[in-house]
């Protein structure tokens, strides 16, 4: 075991030391407002480096040393533009020499925020929030719990089994991780006879008489109580931002049976919660009907054919290969991540119905509908994932991969590399992945219950508090101080700050903040009984993109806090933006 770790450590290392110039770079030419990324890819390499203190690596101190220098550097630049904007003259070193646990954990403003908080604040703290998280949920401790762990590859009929269990309930919720899978199920159950209910941040869809609800889990009511649950995805749970939602629908749903759906690599960590929560459980292990071959030769271009599935990193990459293919007569299907589930859709029933023949994507297509695909063909193997770009994990690879091959259709499915991707893409999909060994916890609307300091400085003392309990780690709440941050000026109470701080929107996307800072200063400053519809100037594929999200918006801030607003004007103009995204695609309109 120590000899796999070492060779692991090793590896890294390597990465991170050939990584190193490449990100100076990068940042020497980044400006202010997308500094936030990079100083938190630095912060996450930093961590991997503590975790192999006792390998003896040679060179180990001195790029530790290298990182920590840059992380500074990033650091002092954005507590320069913090201090500009805010007319404060805050100095680095005061803030890190005193709170320098608080600044590698989770950044400069975490540090700074961390730095106004009296001892005494942070000693009542800690008495209003148990020490292990799963005692927040009194009333699902209450309940004798069942939780079978369907876990296994892509593609392996995991979700279909919970999901036939869920239909023969009395009452059910099934918890996605997009909109697009919340839908599926949506349409999957009524069509079947189990009235359901639709709930995610962008609509609310009731049907009379529903005892179900599909929902993407954010959504989740812990207030309810259900009979049968499903948890798809579950190794989210690791997710730095997002895998708080699954942690605290695993600790906090009310229900007697629960069905956790996702990769094997969250079996330890599950059991840990759940032996820790008292709960029964069964682990359910799945493997493919359908056999995966990965393909030695390199892909050629020239050698496209039906059912492929090409998968890119980048929206630009994605928009390019299909315009490629279109113009050598071979129409192709686009999936990426900005695309509206509705138009999502109308690319995936052109592909399955042979409208077109192949399929170009992101990893978008790694947590979604089963689509007939053939052979997956890796036209890239590094990705950025918002922080940093990086070598595809084996988790990603298998996930992907596992798309390819469908029973009674393919009963092979291929995978490939365009260039010399097959020795890597053979060992990621051979290796053992790494073991999920946390699970991320977000601050619940307890904390709104202290007093004595703001909501901003009371997130940065929570995130800052010690765990006891080694199988959890807190969330990055970079994201939430900055919208804090944002609409400091408007003092508003500090549910308004937790119900605007919590709307699902893109806070890197400037047009999306600066149209939200305009509906605060509307709707609470200026107090209109009603906010204007958004409108869009040009209609690019970009513009258009932009335009979903901005009406997505106005139906969220509308619907937190109870403003009157036009329903049938945003699902009409969802249609209608995703009707023409789509004809661009179809034409290749870029």
């Amino acid at each position: 075991m120590k000899v796999k770790k070492n060779r692991k450590d090793n590896r890294e290392f390597k990465q991170l030391k050939e990584q190193l110039i490449g990100i100076r770079q990068v940042i020497k030419h980044t400006k202010i407002g997308n500094l936030w990324t990079h100083e938190a890819s630095v912060r996450k390499k930093l961590k991997q480096l503590h975790q192999m203190q006792g390998s003896s690596i040679k060179g180990y101190e001195d790029l530790v040393i290298d990182y920590r220098e840059l992380l500074d550097d990033i650091s002092r630049r954005l507590l320069e533009d913090y201090n500009e904007k805010n007319e404060t003259q805050f100095e680095f070193d005061d803030i890190v020499d005193q709170f320098e646990v608080e600044y590698l954990a989770s950044g400069i403003l975490t540090a700074l925020v961390s730095s106004h908080i009296p001892t005494l604040m942070a000693d009542a703290f800690q008495t209003h929030f148990p020490q292990n998280p799963k005692d927040e949920y009194q009333e699902a401790r209450a309940i004798k719990r069942k939780v079978y762990l369907h876990l296994g590859q892509t593609n392996t009929g995991k979700t279909y089994q919970a999901i036939q269990r869920l239909k023969q309930s009395t009452s059910g919720v099934y918890l996605a991780p997009l909109r697009i899978l919340a839908l599926e199920i949506f349409e999957r159950l009524n069509e079947e006879g189990v009235p359901c209910h639709l709930l995610t941040g962008e609509e609310e869809v009731l049907i009379e008489g529903a005892t179900h609800q599909s929902s993407t889990i954010e959504k989740l009511n812990l207030n309810q109580t259900y009979e049968v649950a499903v948890i798809d995805e579950i190794q989210m749970i690791d997710d730095s931002q997002r895998g708080a939602a699954w942690t605290r629908a695993l600790l906090g749903l009310r229900c007697q049976e629960i069905h956790l759906c996702g990769a094997l690599n969250s079996k330890e960590v599950l059991m840990d919660i759940l032996k820790d929560c008292e709960d029964d459980f069964e682990v359910i292990e799945y493997v493919r009907q359908v056999p995966l071959e990965i393909v030695k030769e390199p892909f050629k271009l020239s050698e496209a054919q039906v059912g492929d599935a090409f998968i890119l990193f980048s929206k630009r990459k994605v928009l390019e290969l299909a315009k490629f293919y279109r113009e050598s007569g071979i129409r192709a299907s686009v999936i990426y991540g900005d695309l509206p589930p509705e138009v999502r859709k109308m690319q995936y029933h052109d592909f399955t119905g042979h409208e077109n023949i192949i399929l170009v994507s992101t990893d978008a297509i790694g947590m979604g509908v089963n689509l007939p695909i053939q052979r997956i063909i890796f036209m890239n193997l590094q990705k950025f994932d918002g922080e940093e770009e990086r070598w595809l994990t084996s988790q990603e690879v298998k996930q992907i991969a596992g798309r390819a091959g469908r029973k009674g259709l393919y009963e092979v499915g291929y995978v490939c590399s365009y260039g010399k991707g097959y020795s890597f893409l053979k060992e990621k999909i051979e290796m053992d992945d790494p073991l999920i060994e946390e699970a991320v916890i977000g601050p619940s609307e307890a904390i709104l219950k202290i007093e004595g300091l703001p909501l901003k400085e009371k997130l940065a003392l929570w995130s800052t508090t010690p765990i006891q309990v080694p199988w959890y780690r807190k969330m990055d709440i970079r994201d939430y101080i900055l919208i804090l941050d944002k609409i400091r000026r408007y003092q508003l109470s500090e549910h308004e700050q937790w119900r605007i701080m919590k709307l699902p929107i893109d806070v890197h996307n400037e047009e999306i903040v600066a149209m939200l800072l305009s509906y605060v200063e509307q709707y609470f400053i200026q107090e209109v009984d009603e906010l204007p519809k958004p409108a869009i100037k040009e209609e690019s594929l970009k513009a258009l993109e932009t335009y979903y999200q901005k009406v997505n918006l106005y139906y969220s801030f509308c619907k937190n806090f109870d403003i009157p607003f036009d329903l049938d004007w945003v699902y009409e103009k969802r249609n209608d933006i995703s009707e023409q995204i789509n004809e661009r695609l179809i034409k290749g309109h870029y």
